[in-house]
């Protein structure tokens, strides 16, 4: 069984490695794992790079998932479980990781090569240093630790790394569970993909997200003969305004989520005429919703269609929508799981902070385990550059975050 005095040299093994971890950035950094979607070739040369790095530490198991994807040269994307034999095989601790990044973006935003990392002071430079090789690099020293220090976890620990979560992980999480069996409902799962700068956040929910794109057809006519046309700006802007009674048709308030409401917002408006003197005939623009996992999202969309229709009516225009993304909340992860409270003891340790458990209203891959029934939480401390330019990791989190995956598989 595990003991304080064994913590303690884990600690000190992780860190020891801040070089290797900042080498292990540099490495990855250098593979662009972009998706198809994204222009890139896909995932298979930093899997491959992973593999071998892996094949240094030792493990006693190792598997692949391979998507089928006739997009890449290789023609499939891969997802790689590795397991670590723990004192019992009962319960297995996973740590899941994604192995695609974003492009950089608009280059002269960024102040060094994107593929290049940098270091500053207590910061590292680089496309995906945070997203997501933060928790990728912190769960592989962890495990490396264990076994540098010749001490065994107190259960199975897994590790996965994942394709295609930047682009809708049809090729990643999906794939892996829809066609293997191999978490249980008693296993612990961790996503290091989401977080806050200061560790407290242990994000256990989520709101369902309706995207939705809605199209209203007018007839198009000249600017001062409005008589002889249908206006559809016009009419989709009431509908804009009609959209706002949205929020006291679905008052209810959750303070597990920031905001602690759902919110139905117009976003993205296409261009309709390019001139100044015609009355345009289509109008599109675009409402994201972020509903409360209480709030069914069809019951959403009746009520959004009954408004257009009310509209139509009114204007004589006709309106119709595209779902852009929809996807029903999952059930929480309840705040007493035990990957919860794993996480919050873990944290209190190593950082002497208190986490909690909390809703967000983005959507994270956690999501699919929740649908498929495993309490999954995600948890990482990070300064939230996701996307951005001049992305960078806090070498102290890597080396805090290690250490705190390393005391969840130590858990009794």
């Amino acid at each position: 069984m595990f003991h304080t005095q064994q913590f303690e040299r884990l600690k000190s093994r992780i860190d020891s490695y801040q070089e290797e971890m900042i080498n292990l950035q540099r490495e990855l950094t250098a593979i662009p794992a972009l998706s198809p979607v994204n222009g890139g070739e896909g995932e298979w040369k930093k899997a491959k790079f992973l593999k071998s790095y892996l094949d240094t530490i030792g493990f006693d198991e190792y598997m692949e998932f391979n998507s089928p994807d006739p997009q890449v040269p290789e023609g499939s994307r891969p997802n790689l479980v590795v397991k670590f034999h723990g004192e019992r095989h009962d319960r297995t601790i996973w740590v899941m990781s994604h192995l695609d990044i974003v492009p950089p973006g608009e280059l002269r935003l960024w102040h060094s090569n994107p593929y290049e990392i940098k270091v500053e002071g207590d910061k590292i430079y680089g496309r995906g240093v945070e997203d997501n090789q933060q928790g990728m690099v912190a769960s592989l020293l962890a495990v490396k630790a264990f076994k540098d220090e010749r001490i065994t976890p107190s259960y199975d620990v897994g590790l996965v790394f994942v394709s295609d979560e930047e682009t809708g992980s049809k090729h990643g999480i999906i794939y892996v569970l829809d066609n293997c069996d191999i978490f249980g409902k008693d296993d612990l799962i961790v996503v290091p993909d989401a977080g806050n700068s200061e560790g407290t956040m242990i994000e256990v929910a989520e709101k369902t997200i309706l995207w939705l794109k809605i199209t209203t057809l007018g007839k198009q006519c000249h600017g001062s003969t409005p008589e002889r046309g249908i206006n559809s700006f016009k009419a989709a802007s009431h509908l804009v305004v009609k959209l706002d009674q949205l929020y006291q048709n679905y008052p209810a308030s959750d303070p597990l989520f920031g905001p602690p409401i759902s919110t139905f917002e117009p976003t993205k408006k296409e261009p309709n005429i390019p001139n100044i003197n015609t009355i345009p005939g289509e109008d599109i623009f675009y409402t994201d919703c972020r509903i409360l996992p209480e709030y069914q999202m069809s019951e959403v969309l009746e009520k959004v269609r009954e408004m257009a229709r009310e509209v139509e009516r009114e204007f004589g225009v006709k309106i119709s929508f595209e779902i852009v993304q929809g996807e029903q909340a999952a059930s929480a992860t309840p705040p007493d799981a035990p990957v919860v409270k794993a996480l919050e003891k873990a944290i209190a340790e190593v950082y002497q902070v208190k986490a909690k458990p909390m809703g967000i209203g983005g959507g994270t891959v956690a999501a699919y385990f929740r649908k498929a029934g495993f309490n999954t939480a995600v948890w990482a401390k990070i300064d939230e550059l996701a996307h951005q330019p001049n992305e960078y990791c806090v070498i102290g989190n890597l080396l805090g975050d290690a250490k705190v995956f390393a005391h969840i598989f130590t858990q009794p």
